[in-house]
């Protein structure tokens, strides 16, 4: 069975002409990529789905936006996914935590959150990271917190690829020399 060829000018005629149909036929097409990539950031399958949803939203109100002669339809469309993803996480870092944690509530002396070792290990890793230099921090916080990949921190700090990866790697080797001094004291 032979695949019909994608006809991105095509479908974005339609999408100007508000053809639901084609928002259909691009939700069918790039629907699982544009979810993996949201996911990928994000990290939570329940903000990939609003990702993923924002997304299309954005391409079916503004499809005059995509200029074939800048790219390929598909590279607009995961650079829209990419940047609502990583507004999505900055939109949640900015909201109130739904388990924060009340200083009354750590009950010094009392069995409690400040007991827990994975949350002792939290404010040990925390401040460790406080010793790197800050250009090690940058890459590793991209890199564990945000999700993202060596190639994309390098794209995005605008760094050669080699540059980055000498940087986590050297980060991570003093952070886990740090973590050693610590918890063996």
């Amino acid at each position: 069975m032979s695949e019909i060829p994608f006809d991105e000018a095509d479908l974005v005629r339609r999408l100007i002409a508000r053809d639901q149909s084609a928002l259909s036929e691009l939700y069918q097409q790039f629907g699982t990529l544009v979810y993996s990539i949201a996911m990928r950031v994000v990290q939570n399958s329940t903000l990939a789905d609003e990702v993923t949803q924002d997304a299309f939203l954005k391409v079916w109100n503004q499809p005059t936006s995509w200029d074939p002669n800048r790219g390929k339809f598909i590279s607009w469309l995961l650079t829209i996914t990419r940047y609502t993803a990583i507004d999505r996480l900055r939109m949640e870092q900015r909201r109130p935590l739904q388990n924060a944690v009340e200083l009354d509530d750590l009950r010094l002396g009392k069995r409690g959150l400040m007991d827990d070792p994975s949350w002792q290990d939290g404010r040990i890793l925390r401040s460790l990271l406080e010793k790197l230099p800050q250009e090690q921090v940058q890459v590793i916080e991209l890199a564990f917190f945000q999700g993202m990949s060596h190639s994309e921190i390098a794209e995005h700090l605008g760094l050669p690829l080699g540059t980055v990866k000498t940087r986590v790697r050297l980060g991570l080797q003093k952070l886990k020399a740090l973590w050693t001094e610590v918890t063996e004291n």
